[in-house]
């Protein structure tokens, strides 16, 4: 797979700057000698949740054996956390410097400024065609895809064994289910019967993941933004009414709960219920937490669409050496390295070889599930330029839809205004 793009790349230099707040070393090739030496910059996000397991360790492997079998490349890996990899990107490509490549949260708004690749300008044949097509359609603009997948995971619903025996309930797979399990578990003295983050943390995931539950989502069939459409009215003033009107989600109004704390008390074992992905498992069983996960329950059974969420890597054009981009990606794409990635973060890869491999290693079945929703699952609508700032608009504002006195229908109504100007602004 990789012989003819190796033998293009036999020297050079490729710095990659990781947006997990790390430098590391890759190995790359240039186009001749030591003096036409490149340097690859990439910009990384830290997936760990100490120093620990920090993304740099990933990255620091990575390159240190790329570079050994690419004598000419070096690259430059500089790691950030989430909370900043986005902005860090943005600001570098508004000072004309944008870093060769950066793995990050959103895409749309550089394909349509024209500054990346596209994804078969860089990768081999195998390789593109290796992504789970979920994914790699998700990365397109207009049919060219841009954004690479990088990592990927699905949400189902967590619940806590103890808490769920000591109440006498089990697992529910509708609404009616999850309401009746959380008065339960209120009675039981519950902290949080079931835990609804829509803080500003990220409020975009439990939205869309109820949304969908209830038949909704942001946008229709053919891709337009349906925010306050009569089902996710309804979804949400059921969750008003029904759970947030009802003492049912903990002390914290809904509005101010971020998803790292709700994933905290469920590790601290004061929540019933609540909807995670995959790294939940490792925080919670490191807590001694004895929990079961099931498919996000719906309106009358088994949530027929959950939410998936990817993350991915794009390439600038500044700078040029797209073979020696295209080449270091190849190998970041590998089975190895995508298996070794998914493995250490418990998420979901993004290529069909690895996710094969993965769906049939005893080691990997707590993560089944999780894969088991992925064809099926729905992303956020990340081709549309305007995703960012709708985004945000959610996280901002759609607490107050469940919030006593708010009105769900006006919340959305509000969101979808937004929606509608911001997609027509780019248009």
């Amino acid at each position: 797979m990789w012989g003819n793009k190796v033998q293009r790349r036999t020297t050079g230099t490729i710095a990659v700057v990781s947006a997990l707040g790390m430098t590391a070393v890759l190995g790359g090739c240039g186009l001749g000698g030591a003096s036409d030496d490149v340097t690859l910059k990439l910009v990384a996000a830290d997936y760990g949740d100490s120093a620990a397991n920090s993304s740099e360790k990933y990255w620091d492997r990575l390159v240190e054996e790329y570079e050994a079998e690419h004598p000419g490349v070096k690259i430059d890996v500089s790691v950030h956390s989430w909370n900043d990899v986005d902005r860090e990107v943005k600001e570098m490509v508004a000072a004309g410097n944008p870093p060769d490549m950066a793995q990050i949260g959103a895409y749309a708004d550089y394909a349509a400024k024209d500054l990346l690749y596209k994804a078969d300008d860089l990768l081999s044949i195998p390789v593109q065609a290796d992504f789970v097509s979920q994914l790699s359609g998700a990365g397109e603009v207009n049919g060219v895809q841009y954004g690479m997948p990088f990592a990927s995971s699905t949400r189902v619903l967590f619940y806590n064994k103890t808490l769920f025996a000591e109440a006498g309930i089990t697992p529910p797979k509708t609404w009616d289910e999850l309401a009746a399990a959380a008065k339960a578990l209120k009675a039981e003295g519950v902290k949080y019967p079931y835990a609804l983050p829509l803080g500003s943390e990220e409020a975009q995931a439990e939205t869309l993941q109820w949304m969908l539950s209830g038949g909704g989502g942001y946008t229709d069939d053919i891709g337009t933004y349906a925010i306050d459409s009569p089902q996710n009215v309804q979804t949400f003033a059921w969750l008003k009414d029904e759970l947030v009107a009802k003492g049912l989600t903990g002390p914290v109004a809904p509005g101010k709960l971020n998803r790292a704390d709700a994933f905290a008390a469920f590790a601290d074992g004061d929540v019933g219920m609540l909807n995670g992905h995959p790294s939940l498992m490792d925080i919670a069983a490191k807590k001694g937490v004895k929990f079961g996960i099931v498919p996000t329950p719906g309106i009358e059974g088994e949530s027929r669409v959950t939410l998936g969420v990817a993350d991915w890597m794009t390439a600038f054009r500044k700078n040029g050496h797209r073979e020696q981009i295209g080449d270091f990606l190849d190998f970041v794409y590998s089975e190895k390295n995508v298996l070794d990635f998914s493995r250490r973060y418990d998420l979901l890869p993004v290529t069909t070889s690895a996710s094969e491999t993965m769906a049939a290693a005893e080691g990997d079945r707590h993560l089944r599930t999780f894969l088991e929703e992925l064809p099926s699952s729905e992303l956020y609508p990340v081709d549309k330029t305007s995703w960012a700032e709708v985004s945000t608009r959610i996280k901002e504002g759609i607490g107050r839809a469940v919030a006593p006195g708010g009105s769900p229908s006006d919340v959305l109504g509000q969101i979808q205004a937004a929606a509608t100007r911001a997609e027509n602004a780019q248009q």
